[in-house]
């Protein structure tokens, strides 16, 4: 064999192996954990204007324990998943909205999962506002993996909530563009359910920036869900899931 034909073949040897290298999963779009599905971006949401439907609610075939939340396919409303059951949220006006429960909704971005079977923690006296608890769940799921849905049960202090309510046709691309037709409330002294996911490796993905955790509420007689910004923990018990 000849130097030209030896270093031919080096070069085909070469081409194969970098064509045969496995491409990058997009994280945007897979499944990262056995137990949790995210799906979308919350950041391909608020800068590149990616609004329609990533994923129809309907489509989830086991809705035993399920759980997840998001907003409302091009930011007319938030829904929650809480234990199989599927509530959709729209503004009516500054002081009211409504809640319907269905399965016939979709979402740009949605983060869900199946749990069963909960430990009950009983938070601290002095444990008080989202940062708090953020703090505590830190501590208390060291061992666990990430991302995993977690829950408060029962009395809310004061909550400072909200409903994205985008108008017909808005392009976005940016947070503030995205959050111009959010509608805010205030909730005091009500029996709730709050229902969250917690991940350390997902800001931008379905946490904002600055946050470990992404939270919907849910009044106890249903007449309110909606996305929670603000928190005063009146007396409430988390509940994290089984490992």
């Amino acid at each position: 064999m000849n130097i030209k034909h030896l270093a031919f073949g080096l070069l085909a040897i070469a081409l194969i192996s970098c064509n045969s290298t496995p491409k990058e999963k997009n994280t945007d779009k897979t499944e990262t954990y056995p137990d949790i599905n995210i799906v979308g971006a919350m950041k391909n949401v608020m800068w590149k204007g990616e609004l329609g439907s990533s994923i129809e609610l309907d489509t989830i075939s086991n809705k035993n324990g399920l759980y997840g939340l998001g907003p409302v396919s091009y930011l007319t409303g938030e829904l929650l998943i809480n234990n199989g059951k599927s509530y959709v949220s729209k503004v009516t006006s500054d002081t009211t909205m409504t809640v319907e429960k269905t399965f016939k909704t979709s979402a740009p971005f949605l983060v869900y999962g199946n749990v069963t079977q909960w430990n009950e923690v009983d938070l601290p006296s002095e444990l008080n506002t989202i940062q708090d608890l953020e703090k505590y769940i830190v501590q208390k799921t060291s061992t666990f993996k990430r991302p995993f849905a977690f829950k408060l049960i029962g009395q809310v202090s004061s909550a400072i909530i909200h409903i994205q309510n985008l108008p017909a046709g808005t392009k976005i691309s940016s947070p503030d563009e995205a959050h111009q037709g959010q509608t805010n409330y205030n909730i005091q002294n009500k029996d709730a359910e709050i229902i969250g996911f917690f991940s350390t490796e997902h800001k931008g993905i379905f946490t904002h920036h600055d946050s470990f955790l992404h939270m919907h509420l849910i009044t106890k007689d249903e007449s309110k869900m909606v996305h929670l910004d603000k928190l005063e923990i009146g007396k409430m018990k988390l509940y994290l899931p089984k490992k």
